[in-house]
């Protein structure tokens, strides 16, 4: 149980630290780039632009504010579920470290909306005419292909018992 509790408390601050990166990187954002013309970073490639996204994903359900905050809070809710039923084994460390990412990003992008009724984006990927993002956006990103390559090709079946809703019924005697 304290193994569980000292992981946990780590989940809280890998998500406090990385939540905070990303009010930051917004609040620089509002406070350098709003009303102003792009900051070129790399020419041809990245950019930093100021932009107040309504929408969810890509700019989709534009001023949906109660709906998309309904569905983030429903994720977040399956997402806490699953770091406590993770169990307090090495191999889950780096699942405990992405659903810690995929928190603080919602959970930033929540803020936004609450504060503001919009996200805050800010890097702009203009090589490929990418929508314009943010920090958030990044970590959660990022935590969902790792998940997802993790789940995918490195955890096997019985390593995800974890998440089985079945009871054993017939347990075998040892």
């Amino acid at each position: 149980m304290r193994k569980k509790i000292l992981i946990l408390f780590m989940d809280a601050v890998i998500t406090a630290l990385l939540l905070l990166a990303d009010q930051f990187t917004k609040y620089m954002a509002i406070l350098h780039l709003k009303d102003a013309p792009a900051l070129v970073l790399i020419d041809g490639v990245l950019e930093l632009n100021y932009l107040e996204n309504r929408g969810s994903a890509f700019g989709m359900l534009q001023n949906q504010k109660f709906f998309i905050l309904f569905v983030g809070i429903v994720f977040l809710s399956v997402i806490l579920f699953l770091l406590f039923k993770l169990p307090n084994e090495k191999k889950f460390i780096v699942v405990h470290v992405c659903l810690s990412a995929v928190i603080a990003g919602g959970v930033g992008n929540m803020i936004d909306r609450f504060r503001f009724d919009y996200v805050v984006d800010f890097i702009s990927f203009v090589l490929i005419n990418f929508p314009i993002f943010n920090f958030a956006d990044c970590c959660i990103v990022v935590s969902v292909v790792c998940l997802f390559i993790l789940f995918l090709f490195v955890f096997q079946e019985k390593d995800l018992e974890f998440l089985s809703f079945k009871q054993n019924r017939y347990r075998e005697i040892k």
